[in-house]
């Protein structure tokens, strides 16, 4: 694996945490009355659908747990359509998918540390 998507993996992780901090004690009805949160936690969505391109498709039938397409066909939702976001989606991304994918995404990096 690159150095180039090791590091985007580990951005992609880092991504993830602050995502799950912004919304940290907060209620669904909380998230949607504040922009700033969710401003801030659908851009870092998006950057982690931007950093699936520097991931090998080597990587990515390696590891097909993942759902790379999703990732980044979210990105290309929220870029190209922000305003028609689906907030509940987003909302359930945050407080169900995305620590099932850092967890995954750091099983990659310890696999290919082990290499």
């Amino acid at each position: 694996m690159q150095n180039k998507e090791i590091k985007s993996l580990q951005k992609m992780i880092e991504y993830i945490e602050k995502s799950v901090k912004y919304v940290e004690g907060y209620t669904y009805e909380e998230f949607i009355k504040d922009n700033k949160t969710v401003d801030a936690t659908v851009f870092n969505i998006s950057q982690i659908g931007e950093l699936v391109k520097n991931v090998s498709n080597e990587t990515k039938n390696k590891y097909t747990n993942i759902e790379w397409n999703m990732i980044k066909g979210l990105r290309n939702r929220i870029i190209h359509d922000y305003e028609g976001i689906n907030l509940k989606s987003i909302w359930y991304i945050l407080k169900n998918d995305i620590l099932e994918l850092k967890a995954e995404l750091k099983k990659i990096l310890a696999d290919e540390k082990n290499i």
